[in-house]
């Protein structure tokens, strides 16, 4: 099935065709998914299409693997995802009330045990970095310059090549693949870990070069990323394949805003300003976040 724009209110709408207060949901976050506090207790994740059924099972499966190995992270409401309308729909044990802003240092204790675990008892997939650019782009089909998703396209496909040459320093396993704060709510009882989409087995590096590209293209303080560093103990700018990765991952997220293009004019801005970045070669050049 072709992936849709997906709006708040059509995931408004999905959430009552499953039977829930659609309207009287708070949304918390709208990306690849769109994610509601609902009046009736749990916390809903809607997806764009059937495509992404398959990961929003994994998610479900990883989360009962965190909580066998005392991982504090996100815990689900119910055991296997809805499919409404062809949306895959998950369901989540709502988390406390934040009690401060989190910081890069609760990342990177949280990062600690994930990359301390063993390989759980069913497969992980590899990291697919770039596996989304296709997916990403055709939401945005018929908004964008051809020459930019060609670009992408052709971006994407050097950097998949180049990151098989990469060697890593530490030992491949169990990753979250999207290590930003935002993934990381801070409750009375410490930082939990949330959306585990993309939890893969991997090289540990990609969930570190995350932070770096944060500090470089959005801004993050030095002073803060070394707080991360510290946290974790290494830091991976120190390895000589962290330009690899990051190229990898600047790829993947000037892409990602695609799908928020249309109907959004800013997103198509914030498109552009990475795309032109990206062709002129220019790291300095600071990126929005979306």
């Amino acid at each position: 099935m072709e992936a849709i724009p997906l709006s708040q209110d059509s995931a408004r709408r999905l959430l009552s065709a499953a039977g829930f207060d659609g309207p009287r949901a708070r949304l918390l976050a709208l990306g690849e998914n769109a994610v509601f506090a609902l009046a009736e207790g749990p916390v809903a994740k809607v997806g764009r299409t059937v495509e992404l059924l398959e990961r929003a099972r994994h998610e479900m499966r990883v989360a009962r693997w965190l909580a066998e190995q005392g991982v504090p992270a996100v815990r689900a409401a119910r055991a296997e995802p809805l499919l409404v309308e062809g949306s895959p729909m998950t369901l989540w044990e709502p988390l406390p009330a934040p009690v401060r802003q989190t910081r890069p240092a609760d990342l990177a204790q949280l990062l600690r045990l994930v990359h301390a675990l063993p390989e759980p008892p069913f497969p992980l997939p590899e990291r697919d970095l770039l596996g989304g650019v296709e997916r990403w782009l055709g939401l945005a089909q018929g908004h964008v310059d051809p020459a930019d998703m060609a670009f992408l396209r052709a971006r994407r496909d050097e950097y998949a090549l180049a990151g098989r040459e990469v060697k890593p320093v530490l030992d491949p396993g169990p990753i979250h693949g999207d290590a930003l704060p935002r993934n990381v709510l801070v409750g009375p009882d410490g930082p939990v870990l949330m959306d585990l989409e993309t939890f893969s087995t991997d090289l540990r590096e990609h969930d570190l070069v995350v932070m770096a590209l944060t500090r470089d293209r959005y801004g993050m303080p030095d002073s803060q990323y070394r707080s991360f560093t510290s946290g974790y103990g290494w830091d991976v700018t120190e390895w000589d394949g962290c330009l690899v990765l990051r190229g990898a991952r600047e790829t993947a997220s000037a892409a990602w805003v695609a799908q928020q293009i249309p109907g959004n004019p800013a997103a198509l801005a914030e498109f552009r300003r990475r795309v032109a970045s990206l062709r002129e070669g220019d790291p300095a050049v600071r990126w929005h976040s979306f």
